[in-house]
């Protein structure tokens, strides 16, 4: 039944991810593409919708990917698998926090998961940057492409924006403006 792996799949998700909605980003990958819930490519393209809707990551993904195999309750219970094991450890947390605020193996437990967490969210920038950048695989005709050095040029100034602290919402809507551009004068020279 898809409403039960639904909820499994992301309720796994969620329990097993540490770092937030990007590191969740290679596991969402996996257990998506593993299913034939979506392509690569359909992924990317939600993961530039779920980064520019108001909402966490990890939901917007997890109720795309439900509402895409199992309408409205599906999305219900992707949505509700991935935030449930959240829930329940903060419960705990809040419960016990002066308890594990001092606890060496809870302080020790956290220094290693930070690397891992930092290493995923690395991890799911090169897969995205290969899908985007790269979608045939990297060859030397890719390298010829107005699409890619477009959009490599877009990165770069997003990027320096970025670093200057330029406020985020500002940013996107510069993204989406100058993507919706260069598509438009792109296909004009085709």
């Amino acid at each position: 039944m898809i409403f039960l792996e639904l909820f499994w799949t992301f309720f796994k998700i969620g329990l097993f991810t540490f770092g937030g909605g990007y590191a969740m980003l290679p596991l969402i990958q996996q257990e998506v593409l593993n299913r034939n819930w979506a392509t690569n490519e359909e992924l990317i393209n939600f993961v530039a919708v779920a980064e520019s809707t108001p909402g966490p990551f990890a939901i917007n993904m997890s109720t795309y990917v439900g509402v895409e195999q199992g309408d409205i309750f599906g999305s219900f219970c992707a949505t509700l698998g991935v935030m449930l094991p959240s829930f329940i450890i903060i419960l705990i947390v809040a419960k016990c926090f002066e308890k594990f605020k001092t606890n060496r193996i809870v302080a020790g437990c956290m220094t290693g998961i930070k690397p891992a967490a930092i290493g995923l969210i690395g991890a799911a920038v090169v897969s995205i940057g290969e899908t985007v950048f790269f979608p045939a695989g990297v060859t030397a005709a890719v390298f010829g492409t107005a699409a890619l050095w477009v959009s490599l040029g877009i990165f770069l100034v997003m990027a320096v924006l970025a670093f200057r602290k330029v406020h985020p919402i500002l940013i996107i809507c510069l993204s989406a403006v100058a993507g919706v551009a260069a598509g438009y004068l792109l296909d004009l020279s085709l």
